[in-house]
Formats: structure tokens, C-alpha cells, sequence
């Protein structure tokens, strides 16, 4: 359960831990201007009130062979909400989905796709997406140039 209120030391350990993710506890302490463990004590606390979910490195998906990404809008026959679990069931289970989103609007979900080609994104669509269960349609535009990203969400400055 979340905390009810982050003050502002909890909300700038959030910000540095968002963008450096492996920072020491040491560091961080003396970023925030307070001493390590009860640095630690707020971090663990963070981490339990669920605030933080995990820590990753971020890949560069050129490198990795994934120079594709797409972003597939999909629309469904039936919007029940066993049709609509069952669907992103599914979609977990691919892992060149590394988002899905449920809309409100025209369509009923938004996927961000990673392929290693256009010919395998396009294999991708055919043989998974278009071809699963309650899926009318998908409307498909494939990503020219990334502008920017920034890691997760943004923490107010309070």
C-alpha cells in the first residue's frame, strides 16, 4: 500500500534512482543530504509501499539486433472483460511486445513492437496479431526515428 504523503527527500531519491538506477546507497545519501541508513530505511520503504517496482538496464535495441519498432493499434470484436484479460494474456506471452496499453477511444489497445526487420515485424503481424483470437482489426505505423524517451514517470520537485 503507498505511503499517504512523499516529502521531498522521498521524492528526490525517486528522481535520482529513476534515471541512476545504480547509484550506491552512499551516493544517494549525500545527494539528498541525509546519512545512509536512514537512506536505506526510506528506499526499502519506497520499494514495500510499492512506489518502486524494480530496477533494469536500459539496451540499446540496435545493437541487440532489434532495429525495428512499431506501434500496433488493435481493435477487437468484443470488449468483455474476459475477452479483453484474455487478450493481454496473450500478449505477454510474445516477447517482441514490450508495451501494451488499453485505450479509450477508436481502439482498444496500443502495442509497442520490436523486430529485428521489417519482414519479421510483418511475419510477426500475420502470424500472431492479426491471426488471435477476437482481434477485427490492426492498424500498424512503424517508427522512423526515436526523438526521445525518458525512464519512467515524472516525480514532481514538490
Amino acid at each position: 500500500m503507498p505511503r499517504a504523503t512523499l516529502d521531498v527527500v522521498d521524492l528526490k531519491i525517486l528522481r535520482i534512482l529513476r534515471d541512476e538506477g545504480r547509484i550506491t546507497n552512499v551516493a544517494l545519501a549525500e545527494r539528498v543530504g541525509i546519512s545512509p541508513p536512514p537512506c536505506l530505511r526510506r528506499v526499502r520503504a519506497l520499494e514495500e509501499s510499492g512506489y518502486i517496482h524494480g530496477y533494469h538496464a536500459e539496451l540499446d535495441p540496435d545493437l541487440i539486433g532489434y532495429e525495428v519498432t512499431a506501434f500496433c493499434h488493435v481493435g477487437l470484436i468484443s470488449q468483455a472483460e474476459s475477452d479483453l484479460r484474455a487478450f493481454e494474456a496473450l500478449v505477454r506471452s510474445w516477447a517482441n511486445v514490450r508495451e501494451c496499453h488499453m485505450l479509450m477511444g477508436e481502439d482498444d489497445f496500443i502495442l509497442k513492437v520490436m523486430a529485428p526487420s521489417v519482414d519479421e515485424l510483418n511475419a510477426f503481424i500475420i502470424s500472431h496479431l492479426t491471426s488471435a483470437p477476437n482481434v477485427k482489426n490492426v492498424k500498424t505505423a512503424i517508427c522512423i526515428r526515436r526523438s526521445d524517451r525518458k525512464p519512467s514517470v515524472p516525480v514532481p520537485m514538490a
